[in-house]
């Protein structure tokens, strides 16, 4: 089953036997791969893409009606949040407003494998907060969804599953939910499996404990600023 019926616009969408786009294994893209993914971005559709953590469901991040249509592909309640995935911290600034403790923590620890709660933009949509003010940080630090949030600009950063199943590490274990409603899916190999690490650095909360969860305490009980 597909949502094409709910993007109403069947040409974005690729041959099945087209969907998947592989890396020459190197952690590199190829630029018609990335430049189909972008378009799928574009068109409002999804795309799954590795990181240094799990495989990730894009859309564009600050459209309303790609986010929505992230929700739908999870079955994910709406009052669960997602996370903005974006190619640096300097990028992430000019869309939301962390304090200066915030700040020096995510040029602490982005790129990497922790998500940093933190004010939120305007033009952020509700959809993707679930309404809060707040909204996960997440620089991936991996080659290839960085060159794709390069080109795309911010993209969902959610696994690459549904709902109440586990978080996937290779493409190959897809649920076919996903596999087929997405328009690109970028094989990147398999990933480490650890989760990141969810904190807000301005409340000193640590939301999900994941990798460098140490490092993140430490940090957060003697911050350098």
């Amino acid at each position: 089953m597909t949502d094409d019926a709910d993007t109403g616009d069947e040409d974005r969408r690729l041959d099945a036997g087209d969907r998947r786009l592989d890396t020459d294994g190197t952690g590199r893209i190829d630029g018609e791969t990335l430049r189909r993914a972008a378009d799928a971005v574009a068109s409002g559709g999804l795309v799954v893409y590795p990181t240094e953590t799990v495989y990730g469901l894009g859309a564009d991040a600050l459209d309303a009606s790609a986010v929505e249509r992230v929700f739908e592909t999870k079955g994910r309640d709406r009052d669960d949040p997602l996370s903005l995935g974006i190619a640096s911290v300097d990028a992430a600034l000019g869309h939301t407003r962390p304090t200066a403790l915030a700040t020096a923590f995510m040029r602490a620890f982005l790129p990497g494998p922790v998500t940093v709660v933190v004010e939120r933009d305007p033009a952020v949509p509700d959809v993707l907060t679930g309404g809060r003010d707040r909204v996960g940080v997440r620089v991936p630090d991996h080659p290839i969804a960085r060159v794709l949030l390069e080109e795309t600009g911010p993209l969902t950063a959610t696994s690459a599953n549904v709902s109440g199943n586990g978080s996937v590490t290779r493409v190959a274990d897809l649920d076919e939910r996903v596999r087929d409603r997405a328009s690109v899916v970028i094989d990147g190999g398999e990933t480490s499996g650890a989760e990141s690490t969810v904190v807000d650095p301005e409340r000193g909360e640590i939301h999900r404990r994941g990798a460098m969860a140490g490092a993140v305490e430490a940090w957060l009980a003697d911050p350098p600023v």
